[in-house]
C-alpha cells in the first residue's frame, strides 16, 4: 500500500470507529479490542501489509510510548480535584508501593519456575508487566473532574503514581542483569538513593510545583488582559516542561507529567477559595464545567472572572490532552497487534492466569488490608489493572539499556503475550463489573 492508500485507511478507520462509538459500548468487545483486532489483521497473521516489530524500531517506540504516557498522567492529575490531605491518595500509594513491590516479587517467582528464566529477567518481565497502564486505565479511570467513585478514583491514583514503583525496579533488573553476578554495596547505594528515593521526591516536585506554578500564572495574565484564546499550548507546555526537566535532573519524567496534572488542578482549587461561587466549598463545581467554551469570544469583559479564566485553562488542557491520548493509544495498540505475530508464545497465556486470578488479586488485597473499602471493593482493585502501552515503554527502555540475549527476547514475548491478553481480557469485563459495581 502506498501513502495515499494509508491515508485514506487510517481516515476510514477513525470515520467508522467516530460513528459506530456507541454501538461498541454496547458490546463487550473494547474500543482497544477493536483497534488491536484491527492491527491483527494488518499484520503477518491477516493480510500481511503491514510489518513492524517493537524490538527493530525501540528507540522510535521508546520515544512515541513516553508522549502518549506522559499525556495520558497529566489528564488523569488534571481530572482528580481532591486535595492533597483526601485519603484517596492513601490508597494510590498503597497501591502503587506495596501493591506494586508484591506484585512484582510474585510474578518473578512464578515466572522463573514456570518458564526457566534467569531471576535478573524475571524480575524485568515483572516490572514490566506489573503496572496498572495509565492510558489503556482510561477504561476504568475517572470520566472528569466531578466523577467521586472510590473505585475509579483509586484505580486512577494507581496508574499515575505506580510508575514511581515498576520503573526503578525495571533499572534493577538491568543492573542485576548487566552486572554478571551479585551488586556491589556502592550499586545497591546508588539505585536506592538515586533511582528510587530522589526520581520519586523530585519528580512529584518538579511537577507538582511547575503545575500549580504555571496554573496560577496564566489565570492571573489571561484575566488581566482580557484574553479568551485558546489554552491548548498552555497544557502542552506544561507536559514538555514537567518531564524534560525532571529527566535532565534524573528524576521521574513521568511522576513529574502526573503531578504536573495535579498542581495545575490545585492552582483552580486555589482560584475557587479566592472565588467562591457557594458558600460551602463542597457546592463549588469545577471551574470548566462554568464556562462555555463555544461562546468564549462572546463574553463581556466585565465577567471574565479569574474562575472563568482558570476554567478555560482547565477546559482546554482536558480537551487537548484527551484527544492526544486517543489519537496514540489507538496507534500504539494497532502497532501490538501487528507485531504480536512475531513475539507470540503460550506460555504467556498461562503466566497471564496466574498474574491475573492469582497474583496481582493477592497482592492488592494484603496490601489494602486494614483499609476502609469493602473486600468487595478490594477484589476489584485488584482485577481491575490493566496492562498496556505503559509495558510496550518499558520494554523499549530496556533494549535500549543494554537487554539482550535469548532470554531478553522470551521476556518480551511472554511480556507482549500477557499485555494481548490483558486488553481483552480485563477490556471486556471491565464494563459489566462496573456496571456491577454501580449497581451495589
Amino acid at each position: 500500500m502506498n501513502y495515499l492508500a494509508w491515508t485514506a485507511a487510517t481516515g476510514g478507520l477513525l470515520l467508522l470507529m467516530s460513528l459506530s462509538f456507541g454501538w461498541i459500548n454496547r458490546t463487550p468487545i473494547p474500543i482497544f479490542g477493536i483497534y488491536l483486532l484491527v492491527g491483527i489483521l494488518c499484520g503477518p497473521w491477516g493480510f500481511d501489509v503491514l510489518r513492524l516489530d517493537v524490538l527493530a524500531h525501540s528507540t522510535i517506540v521508546s520515544r512515541v510510548t513516553e508522549i502518549a504516557i506522559a499525556t495520558s498522567l497529566f489528564i488523569t492529575g488534571l481530572k482528580i480535584r481532591l486535595p492533597l490531605r483526601a485519603s484517596i491518595w492513601k490508597i494510590g500509594f498503597r497501591l502503587a508501593g506495596p501493591g506494586m513491590i508484591l506484585t512484582v516479587l510474585g510474578i518473578m517467582i512464578i515466572a522463573h519456575y514456570l518458564t526457566g528464566i534467569s531471576w535478573p529477567i524475571s524480575l524485568a518481565l515483572a516490572a514490566v508487566i506489573a503496572p496498572t497502564d495509565p492510558v489503556l486505565a482510561s477504561l476504568i479511570a475517572i470520566n472528569d473532574s466531578r466523577d467521586d467513585d472510590s473505585l475509579r478514583l483509586a484505580l486512577s491514583s494507581e496508574a499515575g503514581l505506580n510508575d514511581g514503583t515498576a520503573l526503578p525496579l525495571l533499572m534493577l533488573a538491568l543492573l542485576w542483569h548487566n552486572a554478571d553476578g551479585a551488586l556491589s554495596s556502592m550499586q545497591w547505594l546508588h539505585w536506592f538513593a538515586v533511582d528510587v528515593l530522589w526520581a520519586l521526591v523530585i519528580g512529584l516536585g518538579i511537577g507538582y510545583g511547575l503545575g500549580r506554578l504555571i496554573g496560577l500564572i496564566s489565570t492571573h495574565w489571561r484575566h488581566v488582559q482580557g484574553e479568551v484564546a485558546p489554552s491548548d499550548f498552555i497544557a502542552l507546555s506544561l507536559i514538555c516542561l514537567s518531564f524534560a526537566l525532571a529527566i535532565s535532573v534524573e528524576a521521574s519524567g513521568f511522576l513529574a507529567a502526573f503531578a504536573a496534572g495535579v498542581g495545575l488542578r490545585s492552582a483552580e482549587l486555589r482560584v475557587q477559595q479566592k472565588n467562591p461561587t457557594a458558600e460551602d466549598e463542597d457546592d463549588n463545581p469545577p471551574a470548566e464545567m462554568m464556562i462555555n467554551p463555544h461562546t468564549r469570544h462572546s463574553m463581556e469583559i466585565e465577567h471574565r472572572t479569574p474562575l472563568k479564566s482558570v476554567g478555560l485553562v482547565i477546559g482546554d488542557a482536558l480537551s487537548f490532552g484527551e484527544t492526544i491520548e486517543r489519537l496514540f493509544a489507538a496507534a500504539i495498540v494497532i502497532v501490538l497487534g501487528v507485531t504480536l505475530a512475531q513475539h507470540w508464545d503460550p506460555m504467556g497465556l498461562v503466566l497471564a492466569f496466574a498474574i491475573f486470578c492469582i497474583v496481582r488479586p493477592l497482592a492488592v488485597y494484603i496490601s489494602t488490608w486494614g483499609s476502609s473499602y469493602s473486600k468487595q471493593q478490594r477484589l476489584l482493585f485488584g482485577w481491575l489493572g490493566i496492562r498496556g502501552i505503559g509495558s510496550i515503554n518499558y520494554i523499549a527502555y530496556a533494549y535500549a539499556n543494554g537487554l539482550q540475549g535469548h532470554e531478553a527476547i522470551m521476556m518480551t514475548n511472554l511480556a507482549i503475550t500477557i499485555i494481548t491478553a490483558s486488553v481483552l481480557v480485563h477490556g471486556i469485563t471491565v464494563t459489566p463489573l462496573l456496571k456491577f459495581w454501580s449497581r451495589k
